[in-house]
């Protein structure tokens, strides 16, 4: 145990400040977390309640480590709650299986891409994860045991872990199919309380529920997961059942743990797209402690070794590529760098489409001097996340009473947001303005405009 805690804190603090660099939702646990508390639940009352729990923690403990460097404060949670997650699962195998399984699916726990991502980032998904992983060990402990004080606290890390995002409670579906018959009661009893708690989060953050509209069918996500449960039901299939009223199946447990909150999550997609991997991490657990399993089982066969040799090997080019300043889908720091270069005073700029204000929200010294020619309230002050910008005509008359912009856009290729507020930004640059100059750096591009013949 005690290798496999370094193993994963060792992990999780390897390159764990990325070069400086934040990405575009670690920004929004940044500026959430460092708005009084009054902006704070006001702008909960708005918008991204499902987070509201995890931005007080990070407001609490911002105010203590003030002095501290904001990344490392932002990230050491989820650094900490990885590495607790990780023991959990080896104390999963343990009492499951054995102790080599439970070393075993630790291991493949620490080394899972998915999991090394979250480990260093400032955001719930670790310590969802972490919350879930120990809510399934007191599980089984209560299960085996019938002991009232193992019960209440697994329905307790189950709501903590809900409060922290809401599709938490999908592990209680997962853990629905897993128990045993004889035991489903006294779970339904322990269930209820944490759908009840959960009960009012839901309901904002249904009335919130525009902020996932970003989200779109990505094929590659289901065809990876396909693969991953193909890799699952084959490890399953190698290892021997275990049964008795007191008694829940490693195999069981981890094929649901893995499979059925995804899966629920891929069929409420058909109304509306929600699925994002992230949102299930905690169901990498039980995957790890399939492979873990299945491992130890077959461990004495030379194929078995290579293969597992093989995998580490392959997977140190991803472990390298995740701790770069170019691994997350934008580089806010190098963003707002480039607009402090390209900008200067008295000149315009306009965020294209408005939510990628966010993109100089940490580096308020990048738009100094820069009128935000959109702009009409703050995002603090209209209490949500990007701010609120003025009509399109207003916004039509400020950019021509601008001689140069600087407009921060979406890589090429992305699609365009269609309210008028944007198209307007769009028609206008285009009618009444060249191109000077265009600098692409990670996820975004910064280009300056001027009046024609001005560049």
């Amino acid at each position: 145990m005690p290798v496999l805690l370094s193993l994963a804190l060792g992990l999780g603090l390897w390159g764990l400040r990325r070069h400086g660099s934040l990405w575009r939702d670690e920004v929004v646990t940044y500026d959430m977390a460092h708005r009084n508390l009054p902006d704070l639940w006001g702008t909960l009352g708005n918008v991204d309640a499902v987070h509201g729990l995890y931005y007080l923690l990070m407001h609490a403990l911002y105010t203590v480590f003030d002095d501290t460097d904001p990344l490392l404060v932002m990230r050491l949670p989820s650094v900490l709650a990885t590495a607790a997650a990780t023991a959990g699962v080896v104390l999963l195998g343990r009492r499951l299986a054995s102790p080599g399984a439970g070393l075993l699916a630790g291991f493949a726990f620490a080394l899972l891409p998915l999991v090394q991502q979250h480990a260093q980032e400032g955001r719930s998904y670790a310590l969802v994860c972490a919350l879930v992983v120990w809510a399934t060990y007191l599980l089984v402990w209560a299960v085996a045991t019938r002991t009232t004080t193992l019960w209440c606290g697994y329905g307790t890390l189950l709501l903590a872990a809900g409060l922290l995002h809401e599709f938490a409670v999908l592990a209680l579906a997962a853990h629905a199919l897993a128990v045993p018959r004889a035991t489903r009661r006294r779970w339904a009893l322990t269930a209820a309380p944490v759908v009840v708690g959960l009960a009012p989060l839901a309901v904002l953050s249904t009335r919130q529920s525009e902020q996932v509209g970003w989200i779109g069918y990505d094929i590659v996500a289901y065809v990876t997961f396909a693969g991953l449960t193909a890799l699952a039901l084959a490890c399953a299939r190698v290892l021997p059942r275990s049964s008795g009223p007191r008694t829940v199946d490693l195999s069981t447990l981890a094929l649901c743990l893995f499979i059925t909150p995804t899966a629920l999550l891929l069929l409420m997609s058909v109304l509306q797209p929600l699925y994002v991997d992230r949102y299930v991490l905690y169901g990498d657990a039980g995957l790890a402690l399939l492979i873990g399993a299945a491992m130890h089982r077959l461990g004495r066969r030379r194929w078995i070794r290579i293969a597992a040799a093989a995998t580490v090997l392959a997977l140190i080019p991803t472990t390298l590529d995740l701790r770069d300043s170019a691994s997350r889908v934008d580089n806010v720091t190098s963003i707002a760098g480039t607009i402090e270069q390209l900008g200067e005073p008295g000149h315009g700029v306009l965020y294209m489409p408005l939510r990628r204000r966010v993109w100089s929200l940490p580096y308020p010294n990048a738009v100094s001097g820069l009128r935000d020619l959109a702009l009409d309230q703050s995002p603090v002050a209209s209490r949500t996340l990007y701010g609120t910008e003025v009509p399109a005509p207003v916004i039509r008359s400020r950019m021509l009473e601008t001689p140069r912009i600087v407009a921060v856009r979406d890589p090429a290729g992305q699609p365009e947001d269609a309210i008028a507020q944007e198209a307007v930004k769009r028609e206008v640059l285009v009618a009444h303005f060249e191109e000077c100059r265009t600098r692409e750096v990670r996820g975004a591009r910064v280009t300056v405009f001027a009046r024609p013949g001005d560049c």
